[in-house]
């Protein structure tokens, strides 16, 4: 089972304020038994929203609004994506990722929080996921491994 992990944005995060070195280094070194398990699909820290920005489609009109956002309750500061045998590792692994997050030196009132989703399959999707879309996908998504693997090797 796939799973999504959430880490949730504070307001230290949204000011631009690092996690200290005692949390990342906490956070990496949950992160490195993961891939070294094979659970670990793809994981990053996001940058503040003051760097991002939102789009919107309202009735028919395109819409950009560049943040920074206010409800720091609401933005994610990171992700996680895991493949575990079950609901009940995954919860393990979150656990985990929470007691690293505590290092980090953020809100305490958010970074005790952490939202866990499971990946949809294509069971969730019923008859209405034809064999040309599964097939379209598949393709899609081995491509997009690829590309993946070819940035992880390209030198910043």
């Amino acid at each position: 089972m796939r799973f999504m992990m959430v880490f949730k944005g504070s307001v230290e995060f949204e000011a631009g304020q690092p996690p200290s070195a005692e949390g990342l280094t906490a956070m990496g070194l949950v992160m490195a038994e993961m891939a070294e398990k094979g659970i670990l699909l793809a994981g990053d820290g996001l940058l503040p929203s003051s760097h991002g920005f939102r789009m919107q489609l309202d009735e028919g009109q395109r819409r950009v609004v560049d943040g920074p956002f206010t409800e720091t309750k609401e933005l994610i500061a990171g992700f996680c994506l895991i493949e575990v045998a079950s609901r009940e590792e995954a919860e393990e692994w979150g656990w985990r990722c929470i007691a690293a997050d505590a290092k980090t030196g953020g809100d305490p009132q958010t970074s005790g929080q952490l939202e866990i989703r499971p990946i949809a399959t294509a069971e969730f999707f019923g008859d209405n996921y034809t064999v040309e879309a599964r097939d379209r996908n598949e393709d899609t998504f081995q491509k997009a491994a690829g590309n993946l693997q070819s940035v992880s090797e390209t030198p910043s």
